[in-house]
């Protein structure tokens, strides 16, 4: 159980506290509602190229980290799909530099050319990288687009193409920030070695003055139910092949949430789940093979992956994934198993709330998806799924005609010689 008080400024900006006197540190930690699902499908990547240009400096203080470091103190960020965050972790006695930086650059970041080409290069050189250079890297890239038709999931957080960075004007860059960056579009969460009320005189202080801007409603196309079975096969420079297989999946607050990631750790979680013993060591069809959601907060993807070994062909591979897909959806999941994965998830919990960070983390989300609070219901919730729920669930998921496949087929020797010549 995590104990917070929670208030809310003038402006808009929701304040949680977590006091926690067993530790001298202190974390700030600013989730903005914002992620690659609010993007223009002309502009994508905007969402996290902005997470890199927030540490380009701000009009009061051009170098973001060097005061931090003074006082002891490490931040990070991260964008997905869904949210954009923030943190800074130093020594609770120093907690007012991190209020002073934050605040500082939701009120006046510094939107300088130099600025921009600089982090713009930075998410270039990133998109080559993490995504095109890199075996299997624009998986995501591929299998987007295949399970989203309409909602802006199609494109996965780095953008579609480069060409959409390398086109950003500083206009364009101003324009994003007004519309999400300002005070009541962000939840900030302070824990550590804090008092409530020592918080509320420095939020005022930091980011009371901070005008609340225009709200910005979301209205995004919803994706419509799949219908048809959709297949891509592609050959490329990688080592080994490789099988996808996603299936569109309800989002992280619709009732079936919990159901479905635990029938994901029944297939995948560890070397006792379903996956492992089946497929890799009794069968030895797969070198490796996982299980795993999207956490999506609008309609997200089940996916199923696995490596294929020497002599296995992405057909047969397929044949297994499906026939494990198929014992779920024929057979309850006996009692003891699924215990099992309850009592995992419900560690992997106790565990995140030893965290000071994690801790601070999860009461953002949780109050930007309706209530901070219900981060101490969630193992309640998992621990209340049946098996006819996991067998309903699966049901509901896997059919060929919710199923969309992407196979990777190795390169062969020969044709990577008479490319070259």
């Amino acid at each position: 159980m995590v104990k917070f008080n929670r208030f809310t400024l003038d402006n808009g900006l929701r304040v949680i506290v977590h006091e926690d006197s067993t530790t001298p540190m202190a974390v700030l930690n600013i989730l903005y509602d914002v992620g690659a699902r609010d993007e223009d499908p002309e502009q994508t990547g905007f969402a996290h190229l902005f997470e890199h240009l927030m540490f380009g400096g701000s009009v009061n203080i051009p170098n973001y980290d060097a005061p931090l470091q003074r006082v002891g103190g490490e931040n990070n960020a991260f964008t997905s799909n869904d949210i954009t965050n923030y943190y800074i972790t130093l020594p609770s006695a120093n907690l007012e530099t991190a209020f002073w930086l934050e605040s500082d650059r939701m009120l006046s970041l510094a939107f300088s050319k130099k600025s921009l080409e600089v982090q713009r290069n930075v998410v270039i050189e990133e998109f080559k990288q993490r995504y095109l250079n890199q075996p299997y890297g624009d998986v995501w890239l591929k299998l987007r687009p295949m399970v989203y038709k309409q909602h802006p999931y199609r494109w996965a957080t780095i953008g579609k193409t480069i060409k959409h960075i390398e086109d950003a004007r500083i206009e364009d860059v101003k324009a994003f920030f007004k519309k999400h960056y300002n005070p009541q579009n962000a939840v900030m969460v302070v824990g550590g070695d804090v008092k409530t009320e020592d918080i509320k005189v420095l939020a005022e202080k930091w980011f009371g003055p901070i005008p609340k801007g225009e709200k910005y409603t979301r209205q995004l196309p919803q994706e419509a139910p799949q219908q048809e079975e959709r297949r891509d096969t592609v050959t490329a420079k990688v080592p080994l092949n490789d099988v996808y297989i996603a299936f569109q999946m309800e989002g992280r607050l619709h009732e079936s949430f919990h159901a479905v990631e635990l029938m994901s750790d029944i297939l995948s979680r560890g070397n006792s789940s379903r996956l492992y013993k089946s497929l890799v060591k009794d069968k030895q069809l797969f070198s490796e093979v996982h299980a795993y959601i999207t956490e999506s907060m609008d309609k997200g993807m089940f996916v199923m992956q696995g490596k294929p070994v020497a002599g296995v062909s992405t057909e047969q591979a397929e044949a297994a994934l499906w026939q494990e897909l198929e014992n779920l959806k024929n057979e309850e999941v006996p009692a003891d198993e699924l215990t099992k994965v309850k009592n995992k998830t419900e560690s992997t919990m106790v565990f995140s709330e030893m965290s000071l960070l994690d801790k601070a983390m999860n009461l953002a989300v949780y109050e930007l998806m309706g209530d901070a609070d219900d981060f101490n219901q969630e193992a309640a919730k998992y621990l209340a799924v049946t098996p006819a729920a996991i067998k309903q669930q699966a049901n509901l998921l896997f059919r060929k005609d919710n199923s969309s496949t992407l196979i990777y087929l190795a390169e062969k020797e020969e044709e990577v010689v008479e490319a070259i010549s």
